[in-house]
């Protein structure tokens, strides 16, 4: 797709996307440590401090030891969202089992009004390519958010589908934040969550979750295509006996992220 400064891609729906490519805008790098994939099989425990993962990125999503919460993080901050709806800034002797990261550098931005989840992620398509990772930040007024938040896990760990069965979902109207995450190709569908993977952080920083739905009244959207994946995986024994290549992988992915 060609896009020019200033030009508007139309409207799709209710939302109306002015596309600006920002000038000497440099190349981002996507850094993740292990797979969605182990995370899917029950590997809640790995050595990654959120220490180390700052020397690879101000932005990013991911969770925690124990799957205790889900990660957001933005400006440099990185945020833990626990079950019961509160969020805290990360320690950074804190230890994760899988997160994605970037130094977030916006390439282009959007501007959504008055449109839910589907018309929005049509938008963030047009506007991306399926062939790269993309990181997303979206920032606005939104009429209604659904969420919901993993709660920590006990040995012996459950596989992360039926650790996200009967999560509360979390419902919050009119309220201002921010929705952070990756788009990622299908063709890297057992490395992270295909598609638009998507985190929330009220402006408070005081609430979010995992994003399950949404209506925006006005939000401002920012896109960081990216053309660089390095990717640590685990030493742990854990992880190295992980079934990662059943054949019913990606669909377990889907179901478990919702």
């Amino acid at each position: 797709m060609t896009t020019h400064a200033h030009g508007t891609l139309g409207l799709i729906g209710q939302a109306s996307i002015a596309i600006g490519r920002q000038s000497g805008a440099e190349t981002a790098e996507l850094y993740q440590t292990s797979l969605m994939s182990a995370l899917v099989d029950g590997v809640y425990e790995g050595q990654t401090t959120y220490g180390e993962l700052h020397q690879h990125g101000d932005f990013g999503l991911g969770t925690f030891n124990d799957l205790d919460g889900e990660m957001v993080g933005f400006d440099g901050t990185f945020y833990q969202l626990r079950s019961d709806g509160s969020a805290r800034p990360v320690v950074d002797d804190q230890k994760t089992p899988f997160a994605v990261v970037t130094f977030f550098k916006a390439d282009r931005r959007l501007a959504l009004a008055n449109v839910d989840k589907a018309a929005a992620i049509e938008c963030l398509s047009a506007a991306t390519q399926e062939n790269l990772f993309t990181a997303i930040r979206i920032d606005g007024r939104f009429s209604r958010i659904t969420t919901r938040t993993v709660r920590e896990q006990r040995r012996p760990f459950p596989p992360l589908q039926d650790a996200a069965k009967g999560q509360a979902e979390t419902v919050l109207t009119n309220v201002v934040g921010t929705v952070a995450g990756f788009r990622t190709p299908a063709y890297a569908g057992t490395l992270g969550v295909p598609g638009f993977h998507l985190h929330f952080l009220t402006a408070d920083r005081k609430s979010g979750g995992h994003v399950l739905d949404f209506e925006i009244d006005a939000a401002d959207a920012q896109l960081c295509p990216m053309h660089g994946l390095h990717v640590e995986l685990p030493q742990t024994e854990n992880f190295l006996k992980a079934k990662l290549n059943t054949p019913d992988m990606a669909q377990r992915i889907t179901a478990a992220e919702g």
